[in-house]
């Protein structure tokens, strides 16, 4: 497509359409939010190698983690990044992409879909390494800018679909003349993955073919299934569609689409191209079927996306001058890369850990829990497909493998099942369950969206899940329940189970689960087996957890509180009077006077219980302020302990392990760091109990100490105690779900 546009070719007015183009359709006034206000408030360059772990981050897992940010929108199974500044050879394209093969992102390019333009007359190239060359990542757009003497390049993506990308390749004749143009687009892709085994990095040749179309090129993916590294099928494809015929050449692992026209003086070429990544041919029919009408109006799209994206940012923020806004902006676009839409074993869309961390790309019960909570506030249906996303495994009585588990919700869904459901996926787990924060995040979705028919839909699945608990993690059937695991071939032994108990607190090497104990009079943790009428229908280890026992309390209190609003009134009465009864016993066996704090209770088969002072405190102590199952004393009691700057109230507040614990390590995993949903449950129990000034104290801390988050560094899993320093995964979902949260909640208005 040419459009006219009359323009007097001086270097000012060169300035200005650029100006104007960085700014296109951008509507932000004084008091609404636009895409525009917040440009690049995270650096998504970088420059993918052919070895996705190339360059690790410090205090990271070598065998995971990429070291670039990225952008994916509307629930993408593939990514891009902005091309490095430094990397020039590389200007004309966007960076990547990136795709995830069913559980695993690998990099099919450094820049696949690279623009080059040469004079037809001269055969010279416009370099656009000479360019003033500027890029622009919005909340759900890139744009790159290149300006030259006398033309100027714009590329813009954007996402149409959870499976297809847009981009409007935009070249303006700045001369006094037409230019006849040779345009090439070209790439190379990498044809192999890496693992990492024994302190090495292992390549691994892949046979993916590059096929040429009249409308541009294909990679077909060959099938790959290594569990632990690689999974894909016959039938996934990368493609490349462009809006007008290309004539494409294939040379190996490379290729090269051209066109020829001629742009007349003071005027733009308009050129579009889709890029779509799908697993199968049902997929890419539909995605063939969209791009023929995208084409048909593109610009409606990018229409589409600006009104999309503004109203997530209006709807989160209501002050665009506040400083800490961009906090919420960037939990945003983290939430959103890391949004997956449905495929394979993975029924309804949701929200992953991280697709920057290679375990990462699958759904998880407690984070998709408080993912749900904090992605209701801006797009309610994909908090809603999250909570699905994991309820669509509950256990159901007739199940081949574990009827005993009849309502559980397992640990993790992938997209691909085990091998014991029929699949080859080794990250699906049904070791053990999640801690039972599901009620409150559904009772939460609900005030937020004021969804009833959700509240209909969720109840007896809700229900059904919490008596799972006192059936199979009751050990003694008091009333009380105890992390453990599930009858499982994994789980073989004792240090197995153990693990998957640890897990399931979702808290992999607390302190507290330390086996072999703290002090003479602590036995260490052990394994107890449940059964129901002689059958063993599962595993306990011999503590009463009092985070645990705390959330119950509260799925208690929300399931009554359902109940209510649905008519059943006899369901309430019940879950008042559970509820009660476990605040009695947390605040009489868990509480410890002399320290002001609570914790966890172990017990032996003859009866006799112990509160595990010995093990220090953990974040674990102060669930019961967020539960709200804490007396009044004893929340004061534990208010001063979080409070303490020697105790909780470290530079970067709510350690894991508290700072006074002998065992504190402030960067080993759940032993010290702090992990962002702990700290949320913290500060939401001090406000609970009339401590609200120190709770927007301590969340303004979490804020302005954490590592890059104020600047343009990413969201990470958790963050050094004492100085602030970003550890371990990037991008971090429920933890960009808490800064969110506290934005909103806590410090927005204040």
């Amino acid at each position: 497509m040419i459009h006219i546009i009359f323009i007097q070719r001086n270097i000012i007015n060169i300035l200005l359409i650029a100006m104007v183009f960085a700014c296109s359709a951008c509507t932000s006034h004084t008091k609404a939010v636009s895409q525009y206000d917040y440009v690049n408030i995270l650096n998504i360059h970088g420059t993918p190698m052919p070895y996705t772990y190339a360059k690790p981050l410090k205090d990271t897992d070598k065998e995971g983690t990429n070291y670039i940010n990225s952008f994916v929108d509307m629930g993408a199974w593939h990514g891009y990044y902005q091309t490095s500044i430094e990397h020039k050879e590389l200007y004309g394209g966007f960076a990547g992409p990136y795709y995830i093969a069913e559980e695993y992102a690998n990099n099919l390019s450094d820049v696949f879909n690279k623009i080059e333009i040469y004079d037809a007359n001269t055969k010279e190239l416009y370099d656009l390494a000479y360019s003033h060359a500027t890029f622009e990542y919005l909340p759900g757009k890139l744009v790159q800018n290149y300006v030259l003497d006398t033309l100027i390049l714009k590329e813009s993506l954007i996402y149409v679909s959870n499976r297809t990308a847009l981009i409007k390749v935009e070249i303006i004749n700045t001369s006094d003349k037409a230019l006849s143009l040779n345009i090439n687009f070209r790439g190379t892709m990498y044809n192999e993955y890496q693992s990492y085994k024994n302190n090495t990095y292992i390549s691994t040749k892949l046979n993916n073919k590059l096929v040429a179309s009249n409308a541009g090129v294909e990679v077909i993916f060959d099938k790959k299934r290594d569990t632990w590294n690689y999974l894909m099928h016959n039938g996934a494809k990368f493609k490349i569609t462009h809006d007008k015929p290309m004539l494409t050449k294939i040379n190996g692992n490379s290729y090269i689409s051209t066109m020829n026209t001629v742009i007349p003086k003071n005027s733009t070429l308009t050129h579009y191209m889709l890029e779509s990544y799908t697993f199968n041919s049902d997929e890419e029919q539909s995605e063939i079927a969209l791009s023929q009408k995208v084409l048909n109006n593109p610009e409606l799209h990018f229409t589409h996306n600006q009104e999309r994206w503004n109203a997530y940012l209006n709807t989160s923020i209501t002050d665009k001058n506040n400083q800490y806004a961009k906090i919420s902006v960037k939990a945003i676009e983290t939430l959103i890369t890391n949004w997956r839409s449905k495929a394979g074993a993975i029924k309804h869309d949701g929200i992953t850990p991280s697709v920057s961390y290679k375990w990462f790309n699958g759904f998880w019960a407690w984070d998709s829990w408080k993912q749900a909570v904090a992605t209701a506030h801006f797009d309610s249906e994909l908090a809603k497909n999250n909570i699905r996303a994991l309820f669509d495994y509950q256990i159901k009585k007739d199940d081949e493998i574990r009827p005993q588990d009849y309502g559980a919700i397992i640990d993790a869904v992938f997209f691909n099942k085990d091998k014991d459901r029929g699949g080859d996926g080794g990250n699906w787990n049904e070791r053990n369950s999640k801690p039972p924060l599901a009620s409150w995040a559904v009772f939460k979705v609900y005030e937020t969206t004021g969804d009833k028919e959700f509240l209909i839909e969720m109840y007896d699945k809700l229900k059904l899940y919490h008596n799972w608990w006192y059936t199979n993690r009751d050990h003694d059937k008091n009333g009380v329940a105890e992390y453990g695991a599930m009858v499982h071939r994994l789980n073989n032994s004792q240090e197995e189970i153990i693990q998957a108990a640890a897990w399931e607190s979702g808290m992999d090497n607390a302190i507290r689960f330390d086996v072999k104990g703290v002090g003479d009079d602590d036995y260490g943790v052990l394994v107890l087996e449940n059964r129901v009428n002689g059958k063993l229908v599962g595993y306990s280890i011999n503590q009463e957890s009092v985070d645990l026992n705390a959330y119950l309390y509260q799925e208690k209190m929300y399931l009554a509180q359902m109940a209510e609003i649905l008519g059943f009134d006899t369901d309430k009465e019940q879950y008042h009077k559970q509820a009660q009864a476990l605040k009695h016993y947390i605040n009489t066996y868990m509480y410890d006077k002399e320290t002001g704090y609570y914790y966890d209770l172990q017990f032996d088969q003859k009866g006799n219980r112990k509160l595990l002072t010995n093990r220090g405190k953990g974040t674990e102590g102060f669930i019961p302020l967020f539960s709200m199952v804490a007396d009044d004393d004893r929340a004061k009691a534990v208010a001063l302990n979080i409070l303490n700057t020697n105790i909780m109230n470290t530079y970067m507040p709510f350690p894991t392990a508290s700072r006074d614990n002998p065992k504190f390590s402030p960067t080993e995993y759940w032993r010290g760091p702090v992990w962002l949903d702990q700290a949320y449950f913290g500060i939401v129990g001090l406000d609970n109990y009339g401590f609200k000034k120190e709770a927007i104290a301590m969340a303004l801390k979490l804020v302005e100490h954490a590592e890059g988050l104020l600047g343009e560094g990413s969201i990470r899993e958790n963050y050094n105690p004492l100085n602030g320093d970003g550890l371990h995964c990037t991008n971090f979902s429920w933890s960009a779900s808490v800064y969110y949260l506290l934005y909103k909640d806590f410090i927005q208005e204040n």
